[in-house]
């Protein structure tokens, strides 16, 4: 008897010692598709998944974190963020330092995004951040980068600058087919051409970024993988459909980049928002409220085409989802007035708005999402092997997508990542 008790305290001792943690009751939605399981339990040890299912004993001295009532969703995905250069209504090279990359990482997290695809202008501290990433440690969101978007005049250009990008190991290449609604000059087949090319000749996939459907398809025709905003200027057809299916290329919509554009022309409702406010600084919300700059939008004509291209984008998801192309969720945050975090959540419910279900767009924000880049294997699911990124809500985003906003604890690596904010931070599920 004495030996079996010894046993059992070794046992529980060792489970504690190595920092396992059982969350129990909680339903499961694990980003695979399949139905959500009822009273579940989710077993982390080492940062990863060990077990999770609905008759999932507790380990002997596991930290067990009571989460009954609540709904666990896999930690969400950002196809298309931009992390570094910018500092509230601020933007430039300079700010690109490891402070700002690991204060934006953490404010992702906070929102419960626990991954994001920087897609350009990502320099050395963001690279750093990716490669450091890889432990059980981390509390903070995760970070691929594109590097330096891709930008030349003629083909030859265009393979050298590749190649300079290529030696940073970015995760994939970044290109803009695009002319600002006719204020700039757009990359032309030739260069997009020789970029993809050369990129393919290095190993890296190509995200380009379009507005028109003729560029859309041009990209696509030349090789591209991953479309990095929706088509704006006109409806899509069956041909960008048979272009995209044909090799499961992706398509992010960005929808929110979009509203970004014209929605400061007045005050915000979202400016009300207790789950924004929490994290919004006083003196940037200010500065948007400004008469003069609100004016200036109104009467931008870049705005009110932004505008006008928001419903054109709209449509075009609810038809390429119903045809069965895969959808990463995106939304072009970073810049100045894109706010991380907070506009994903925007981004879901404007995905609904579009005609998508609630799961439609949750497994664009995750499984789909981790697939659509490449992510590592079993990413964006709560499956036994990957990495615990997953987050506690109140209530079940399956009846509404808003219920994401219903955050009790987001969790990275299995590490309970402190939500601060102005409002502070909501109380830790009970440990017993």
């Amino acid at each position: 008897m004495l030996l079996l008790i010894v046993l059992l305290t070794a046992a529980s001792d060792a489970a504690t010692a190595s920092g396992v943690k059982a969350f129990v009751g909680a339903r499961v939605i694990d980003g695979t598709g399949a139905a959500p399981t009822e009273n579940a339990v989710i077993v982390v040890r080492d940062g990863r998944i060990e077990a999770v299912g609905a008759k999932v004993p507790v380990p002997p001295g596991a930290e067990r974190i009571d989460v009954a009532g609540k709904t666990v969703i896999p930690g969400l995905i950002n196809a298309h963020g931009h992390v570094g250069d910018v500092l509230g209504l601020r933007s430039g090279p300079e700010l690109n330092t490891t402070q700002n990359v690991l204060r934006q990482l953490g404010l992702y997290a906070r929102y419960g995004i626990t991954t994001v695809f920087s897609l350009g202008g990502d320099a050395e501290p963001g690279f750093r951040a990716r490669d450091a990433q890889n432990t059980p440690s981390l509390d903070r969101a995760r970070i691929h980068v594109a590097g330096p978007v891709i930008v030349a005049a003629t083909a030859e250009e265009a393979r050298l600058k590749v190649d300079e990008v290529a030696a940073l190991k970015p995760d994939l290449v970044k290109i803009r087919v695009d002319d600002n609604l006719g204020t700039t000059a757009k990359m032309t087949p030739a260069v997009y051409e020789a970029v993809i090319d050369q990129a393919h000749e290095r190993g890296l996939r190509v995200g380009a970024h379009i507005y028109y459907l003729d560029d859309a398809k041009g990209v696509l025709r030349a090789g591209a993988d991953f479309i990095a905003h929706s088509v704006r200027d006109r409806e899509v057809d069956d041909e960008l459909i048979g272009l995209l299916k044909q090799r499961d290329v992706c398509l992010c919509p960005t929808l929110m980049r979009e509203v970004s554009t014209f929605v400061y022309e007045s005050e915000p409702a979202f400016f009300t928002d207790p789950f924004f406010l929490r994290d919004a600084d006083p003196a940037v919300l200010a500065e948007l409220r400004d008469p003069k700059r609100q004016a200036d939008m109104r009467t931008s004509r870049g705005a009110q085409e932004y505008k006008k291209a928001l419903q054109v984008a709209s449509r075009n998801l609810q038809r390429l989802s119903d045809a069965g192309v895969r959808i990463a969720m995106g939304t072009d945050t970073g810049p100045p007035a894109r706010f991380q975090g907070y506009f994903e959540h925007m981004e879901l419910e404007l995905m609904a708005k579009a005609g998508l279900t609630p799961r439609q767009v949750l497994q664009s924000a995750t499984r789909d999402a981790a697939l659509c880049m490449k992510a590592a294997d079993g990413a964006g699911t709560i499956r036994p092997g990957v990495w615990a990124d997953f987050v506690v809500l109140g209530r079940n985003p399956l009846e509404d997508i808003r219920n994401t906003r219903t955050i009790e604890s987001v969790w990275i690596a299995g590490n309970l990542v402190e939500l601060g904010g102005a409002s502070g931070a909501p109380p830790r599920p009970p440990a017993r």
